[in-house]
């Protein structure tokens, strides 16, 4: 059975999307079947898939208002291990039209019970927000990575975020864990970064993954050709970043097979 990862933040611009396609293209690379799951309005996972979000005819949306089966949706990238469940802008009208459904919580849960057991993972790039859409996300994953830049205003929001985890963990989906907090766009000559990553291991412990996402120029450039940073540039820093993610993640949930060192470049 595959476990489920949704990738939150309600604050933009923590790297949320970058993390779902790449952190998911990794782990396609070490031969891991793995699904990603687009599940934010804009569509930017879709695109840097490859996809172009206005030809898609059958999306999440289609799938969470009952119009169509998932794995119909399903498509599929040139690497055979990675899948995408596309979105587009219809989504952003699902919020809308289901604000008065019964169990309008658990429509992404009910979606994933015929697809679940055909991937060893699936990611879910939620939008950043904490309405209807991501609440779905939560209450569907079995686990939550949690995206935060080495900026300045890395831990606002971040309680809120916490304090909603709670919350669904109470009242929606008992067994969702905090996969990790991951901390991106680290750049080691800032003094500034170095303080967030010391205060966020401080604060968090053991919920921090070792690995640490770079700035790195080929990260910014490979979604303008649709192609996740492993295929536009192999050998860069980001590459090797969400490798490493992609083996930590792995053996954390005891795939053990890829026991190897973390790559450095």
């Amino acid at each position: 059975m595959g476990k489920i990862i949704a990738i939150a933040n309600q604050k933009g611009g923590v790297g949320k999307t970058t993390s779902a396609i790449n952190l998911a293209s990794s782990l396609a690379v070490l031969e891991c079947k793995t699904l990603v799951v687009d599940a934010d309005p804009q569509a930017n996972a879709t695109s840097g898939l490859g996809f172009e979000p206005k030809s898609i005819k059958t999306g999440l949306y289609e799938c969470l208002t009952g119009n169509a089966k998932a794995k119909d949706a399903i498509l599929e990238t040139e690497n055979k291990f990675l899948h995408i469940l596309p979105s587009s802008i219809d989504l952003v009208g699902f919020e809308i039209e289901m604000v008065n459904s019964p169990n309008r919580e658990f429509f992404m849960k009910e979606m994933f019970k015929d697809i679940k057991d055909s991937y060893d993972f699936i990611i879910i790039d939620c939008s950043p927000s904490l309405g209807i859409l991501v609440t779905n996300a939560l209450s569907a994953a079995d686990s939550i990575i949690i995206p935060v830049q080495c900026e300045y205003f890395a831990l606002e929001g971040l309680g809120k975020l916490l304090n909603t985890i709670k919350i669904v963990q109470q009242n929606l989906n008992k067994n969702l864990e905090i996969e990790g907090i991951l901390l991106t766009m680290y750049d080691s000559r800032l003094r500034l970064s170095n303080q967030v990553v010391d205060e966020v291991k401080m604060h968090f412990q053991n919920f921090v993954f070792d690995t640490i996402i770079h700035r790195n120029t080929k990260l910014g450039e490979a979604p303008s050709y649709g192609l996740p940073v492993l295929e536009h540039d192999a050998t860069s820093k980001g590459a090797v970043n969400y490798l490493n993610l992609a083996r930590e993640v792995m053996q954390k949930n005891g795939m053990t097979q890829f026991k190897d060192a973390t790559i450095s470049i």
